[in-house]
This record gives C-alpha cells, structure tokens and sequence, in this order.
C-alpha cells in the first residue's frame, strides 16, 4: 500500500468515526488533506455509469427511476438515513439486490472503488457534504437544486468541481428541454435583446402557508423513528432534537434547513435568463414586502428585487420575484391566459394545484415582452398581435439532443457536456442565497460582486458564511 492509499484510509476511518452525535472536533493533519484523490474512472461508450443515490424517496424516487430509464445507469448503491421507512419501500421493492446504506460515508469507505457518480437528493443543507466528499473522491455529482443553503457552501461545491474535475449536473430538468434551447436561439437571432425587467412568480400553497407567524422557538423534541439515523440527517447543521415538521419536505420550511420557494422553484423560472442574460449576481437585494415575517421560517408572502448592473453592452436588469398565494403580480395588457405547464413534476405530497397565477415569468426588454412559465415551457412574445407580426423573423429552435438524466449520463461518459454544470448553477443558486438572507432579515442588501461581501450589515455578512458546522463535520469544509 502506498503512502496515498494509507492517506486515504486514514481520513475515512476518521470521516467514519463521526458518526456518533457527541463527537469531538477531529483533528485534522497535514497529509490527510493533502493527499492525492482518486480521479474519475473514464466510463467507456458501451458502458453503463456505476450510479450511487442519496436519497431514495419522494423527489430521490423520481430521480432514480428517470436516470434508470435512460439505460445509461447502472444503481449499485442505495443510501438513506430514513432506510425502510414508508418514502423508501417502492425504490427498495423495485431494487431489492442494490447495497443500502444509512450513512453516506460508510457507503463511500465500503463501495467507494465501484462508484463513478453519485446522485444527491435530499434535503437543501445536506447537498454539500455529500457532493464534496464525492467529489473529492473523483465522483461525479448530479444535485437537486438548489446547490447548497448558503453563498459560501456553493462557492465551496464550484471550487471542488474544477479542482476535480469531475462532471456536475444540478437538477433543473427544465435546462434540458424546449424553454433552455429556444431562449438560446432566440437571445443568439437577437430576438431578446436590451432586457431592462423580469418579473417572476410563484404564488402557490407552501408548506408553511397558515402557521402561526407569532411563534419564536423551534418545535420540541419528539421520539426518534426507529428507522432514522438522526445524527446523520442533520450532517453539518446546527443541533435540533428531531421533531416531525423538519423531515419529508417539511425542511423547506426553516432557514436552517432549506431555501423555500425561491430556492425550490427559482431555478426552473429564472435560470435560462440568468445564463443567457449573463446576469451574474445582484449588487442589491431588497425585500420591498413582507408578510409574517419571522426568524426561524419562512415568510407567508415576499416579494424580492433584485438589480443587477450593466454588462457589456447590455442595460442594468432589474428582477422581481413574488410569492405568496395573495401576491400576486401585475401583468401587462395582452398577457391572456394563465396555464399551468402539463411537463412539471408534481410535487412529492400531490398534484401541483393550480394558483391565481400559475409559475412562470414576464421579461420585457425595449422593444418586445415575453410570458413564460416554468421548467421546459417556452416563451411566446405578448400580446397575441405582436407574435404573430414577429413570427417570420423567429429562429428555428433545435430539439434537446437529450433530457437532463441522459445529459448527465453522457457527460460522465465524455460524450455530451452538461448544460446545468455547478459554473453555471451555482452563481444562480447565490442569486437565490441572497434573497433568502433578505427575506429572514427582513432588510436591503447591498453586496459587492467582486469581493462578495455584503457591505451594508455585518450580520448579512456573516450569514453568507454561516461556517458552524457540529463538532465533527468540519471536515468537509476543507476538502
């Protein structure tokens, strides 16, 4: 055995040996953190990629089966820190010889050599840990959007995908369908073009919606489900004894857990404007309203502009993001009807229901405005009489070589390269970062681009950060 394959059991004995919920600090050396990493496997064109899952329920359950029916996954290994509960049988059932494991460092320790990528579904904090330990171990990551709960943590996750060079793939599937490629020719024909505003929506029930606004405690303790690893569900998050509300969805509720609705669903509404718009990060955030708002979860309404400056030879855009069943929109004469996109998913509790005004967005630039929805659904220039005097001059639009599964499957095998890769995700996903800081502290940011920091208020500041992992898992912050 050489020096780096001790270096590299050394540390994972240690990762292993965390697993307890009183852990003390590890101590880290300087071998163990700079001993070589394993580089991804090359995965010939015959082959199947050797596809680890975290999270194997509710959005992790859709997840597998897509990347299965492509034909280009083999599933060699299942973890959940919920193994057998209700959420995981029908995946279980459907893949009964597949390893399971309940703690994704025992899985890489014991299957590590047999795994080319993994994918991450679960719960918005604890996509980090996960994707950089699989990165650093030559893995590559498929992740559920958004990337990670803070500015600092995404930072962190795109560092490591070039440091390793590993393919990365976020899950706005909606980046591999009509809406990314037509947005694509559109902005290349010039036919959206000097974009001044955009104003996104999505005013539908959440999970939080009608909680009393007035509570400023988290909820008790309950029992342990005998199936659930605890400790291990709450990976770098600050201590919390287990309650109900913070499992099975109910995580996107609190700002110690998730992102809400904006880091749910604004990275199928906003994310083709924000590449092809080549917007960047916002140099303010401002929470112009906010209704119930409230330390510890989400607020019943906000609404969130965004500015973002010049770039090149395009004008300043300003986006403005509403949500709330009761906040909704003004919309330009001409917009018609309000349809919901029959591609979206439906949400792992249900059926998405309908709302006033369904997910989607308006952009209007100097000459033209164009209504849009969410995920793959396109755009179409407003009001009726407008498309149909532009009709002659649109681009033809190219079909999807490929759906997001395949997408990531084929770039893992070096034949397509992702279109959602963490360099572009990621910069999207701290646009959304920031709203959130604005909407738990209920104030205007003001945040500089290039240093990125905010400038206005140091607690804002600190949060981009929020570096307090429990003792014990601050390992992964220095992978």
């Amino acid at each position: 055995m050489n020096s780096n394959e001790l270096s590299r059991r050394e540390f994972l004995k240690r990762i292993l040996a965390l697993s307890a919920a009183a852990a003390m600090p590890t101590i880290l050396t300087k071998n163990t953190l700079t001993a070589a990493r394993p580089k991804p496997r090359i995965v010939g064109p015959n082959e199947r990629v050797n596809l680890a899952c975290c999270g194997i329920g509710n959005q992790g359950l859709f997840d597998i089966r897509e990347l299965y029916k492509t034909g280009d996954a083999n599933i060699v290994a299942f973890c959940d820190v919920d193994m057998g509960a209700k959420h995981t049988l029908p995946i279980l059932q459907q893949f009964p010889n597949v390893p399971r494991f309940q703690d994704f460092r025992t899985m890489f320790d014991k299957m590590g050599s047999q795994i080319d990528a993994v994918l991450v579904s679960v719960p918005d904090f604890s996509h980090f840990p996960i994707s950089m330990l699989a990165m650093s171990e030559g893995k590559h990551v498929f992740v559920e959007k958004p990337m990670g709960r803070t500015f600092y943590e995404v930072e962190l996750m795109m560092k490591a995908a070039k440091k390793y060079k590993v393919v990365t793939q976020m899950g706005n599937q909606g980046h591999s369908e009509a809406n990314y490629f037509q947005f694509k020719a559109w902005t290349e024909a010039g036919i959206i073009k000097d974009v001044t505003a955009i104003t996104a929506h999505m005013n539908g029930a959440r999970r939080w919606h009608g909680w009393d606004t007035n509570i400023h405690s988290y909820p008790p303790g309950q029992p342990i489900p005998e199936t659930l690893d605890w400790n291990v569900w709450l990976t770098t998050a600050k201590f919390h004894e287990y309650n109900k509300d913070y499992v099975n969805g109910q995580w996107r509720c609190w700002y110690d857990f998730g992102m809400g609705a904006l880091g749910d669903w604004g990275a199928h509404i906003l994310d083709t404007a924000h590449q092809f718009l080549e917007l960047g990060l916002p140099y303010e955030v401002d929470p112009v309203r906010i209704d119930g708002h409230n330390s510890f979860f989400f607020p019943q309404a906000s609404t969130l502009k965004f500015k973002f400056a010049e770039r090149g030879n395009m004008p300043p855009v300003e986006v403005t993001w509403y949500e709330g069943q009761k906040n909704i929109p003004p919309v330009p004469e001409g917009y018609g009807v309000s349809e919901l996109d029959p591609n979206i998913p439906p949400p792992s509790n249900g059926q998405l229901q309908p709302a006033q005004l369904n997910p989607g967005k308006i952009i209007y630039s100097k000459e033209l405005t164009f209504k849009g929805g969410s995920h793959g659904s396109t755009l179409s220039i407003i009001p009726e009489e407008k498309a149909k005097e532009m009709a002659s001059q649109l681009p033809e639009v190219p079909p999807s070589p490929s759906n997001h599964y395949k997408n990531f499957l084929l770039a893992c095998k070096g034949q397509e390269e992702t279109r959602s890769p963490f360099s572009i995700a990621g910069p999207l996903c701290q646009v959304f970062n920031l709203g959130v800081l604005a909407q738990r502290l209920n104030t205007k940011l003001l945040f500089d681009t290039k240093k990125k920091q905010i400038t206005n208020n140091e607690t804002a500041n600190n949060l981009l950060r929020e570096m307090t992992p429990r003792d014990g898992w601050e390992e992964f912050y220095k992978l």
